[in-house]
């Protein structure tokens, strides 16, 4: 669909009409060569002095959508329709943003929509967002081996899923159908759901008291993580947004006002979200690897039905030590014979439902299976399963790393036509390949320091066994 655009140099005009209060700021080209930010036009500013407040209604929240769709029968009959993909944050803002730009493309012709202040403000938004769900298959290539591979697969599938969605439930809706649908200039595509999914999860912000929003102007100012953060964002009790300077700041003029994104994000997320990575990021900070159940657990199935824990374990760095979590884990490390039951319970209304048991004490909830292991003497042994399983699956990612470096040697081959999404996936590869590799290395010292416990030793040399005698685990 056709999109209209301003000049950034008209925001500051919309933000006076708008009664955006901004104090010796501006939305300008910054030093550091990060395009626009936040930059101070005045005297020195001293922190915490407030240097923006946006009013409540110009905050594009769950709450402002739906109290602006009492005036758009239009943007209300779209959010009506698809039910309850609306009732959350990010469902109703997509749909709205995908109003305004319907709106300003169909000015002229039919009336779609009715205008507020939030219309000419999605025209300030750049035509293009560098994130990873518009790269071509080439620099998807580049990331294969990475955490970020199966995160973007699983993210362009849910977009063509809710793109569906949103077809199906309107496409009954007579000027959804003749202005989104009817091949034509101003027909949807998924490249335009694209679009504004990466305007909302590059912008969004969780404003305290509001939840996600997208907060105007202050959605302008660019990262910046630890010590180099100049500004904080907050809720003053009016329910307007405030951009305050942190206390011990002072910022001259020319200086960058900046706001973290989220200190404790790792490369992945801050690439998947952001479309780039902090230049002085050392470590890949964390990272999410999907785990299945083996094929040959005769319990697989039971321990899928009744698991809501994301199927998988984080991986990060603490005190530039490894650390893990991931409740799915120990689930996978556990068995019948350990003392986990599954059993078909008939409820009062007739229906049958699984129910999972440990020691018949029935776990209302997976997290808590680590606290039961944990008051067992086998504790070590189980700890022995996850480590070797952890270390197992780390090595199975560093091996698919490995496959794929091809793709980067050929690319080094043509430097001239190496594009700044390839340059950040490949810093993603070796930041992710070094907490690996550290994370292999910690994981044999901790398999090796299980191994000693009285109890494993016990377990390997005269427990459990397969046909053939041998220990029915293999921690080599």
């Amino acid at each position: 669909m056709r999109r209209e655009y301003l000049p950034s140099s008209a925001l500051q005009t919309w933000a006076d009409l708008n009664g955006i209060h901004l104090h010796g700021i501006k939305v300008g080209q910054t030093s550091s060569r990060r395009g626009l930010g936040v930059i101070i036009t005045t005297e020195s500013v001293k922190g915490p002095a407030t240097v923006m407040i946006v009013p409540s209604h110009l905050i594009l929240s769950l709450e402002n959508v739906w109290i602006y769709a009492k005036s758009d029968p239009h943007l209300r009959d779209v959010l009506a329709a698809v039910g309850e993909y609306s009732q959350t944050a990010r469902g109703a803002i997509l749909i709205f943003l995908l109003m305004q730009i319907t709106h300003s493309a169909l000015a002229g012709s039919d009336n779609i929509g009715v205008s507020n202040p939030l219309t000419e403000y999605v025209k300030f938004l750049p035509a293009k967002v560098p994130l990873p769900t518009f790269w071509s298959d080439e620099e998807r290539a580049l990331a294969v081996g990475t955490s970020l591979e199966a995160a973007l697969d699983s993210k362009l599938k849910s977009l063509d899923r809710e793109f569906t969605h949103l077809h199906d439930s309107t496409a009954s809706i007579g000027w959804c159908q003749k202005h989104w649908w009817d091949v034509g200039s101003t027909a949807l595509s998924l490249d335009d759901w694209k679009q504004v999914d990466a305007m909302y999860r590059s912008r969004a912000l969780d404003l305290p008291g509001t939840g996600h929003a997208m907060v105007p102007y202050v959605d302008m100012a660019n990262h910046a993580s630890g010590d180099d953060t100049t500004a904080l964002y907050d809720t003053d009790t009016d329910g307007n947004a405030i951009l305050a300077l942190r206390e011990g700041k002072t910022l001259k003029p020319g200086d960058e006002v900046s706001i973290t994104y989220g200190d404790d994000k790792g490369a992945c997320e801050m690439l998947f979200s952001y479309g780039f990575i902090e230049g002085t990021m050392t470590s890949a900070g964390e990272l999410f690897l999907d785990l299945d159940i083996p094929d040959d657990d005769p319990l697989k199935l039971a321990k899928k039905a009744v698991s809501k824990a994301a199927p998988g374990f984080k991986l990060f760095l603490k005190e530039n030590s490894i650390r893990w979590e991931g409740d799915f884990i120990w689930l996978v490390c556990v068995n019948e014979e350990d003392g986990l039951d599954f059993r078909l319970l008939q409820t009062i209304d007739g229906e049958k439902e699984l129910k999972i048991y440990w020691k018949e004490e029935e776990l209302l909830d997976i997290s808590k299976l680590r606290s039961f292991l944990q008051e067992e003497r086998s504790w070590n042994v189980f700890q022995l399963r996850a480590i070797a399983t952890l270390q197992g699956r780390v090595e199975q990612q560093l091996l698919a790393l490995e496959r794929s470096r091809d793709s980067i040697d050929a690319l080094e081959l043509e430097a001239d036509y190496i594009t700044s999404s390839c340059r950040v996936i490949i810093r993603l590869r070796e930041l992710e390949e070094k907490l690996m590799l550290q994370a292999y290395e910690e994981f044999e010292e901790k398999k090796s320091e299980l191994l000693k416990s009285t109890v494993v030793q016990e377990y390997l040399g005269g427990g459990a066994t397969d046909k053939d005698g041998s220990p029915e685990d293999d921690f080599s």
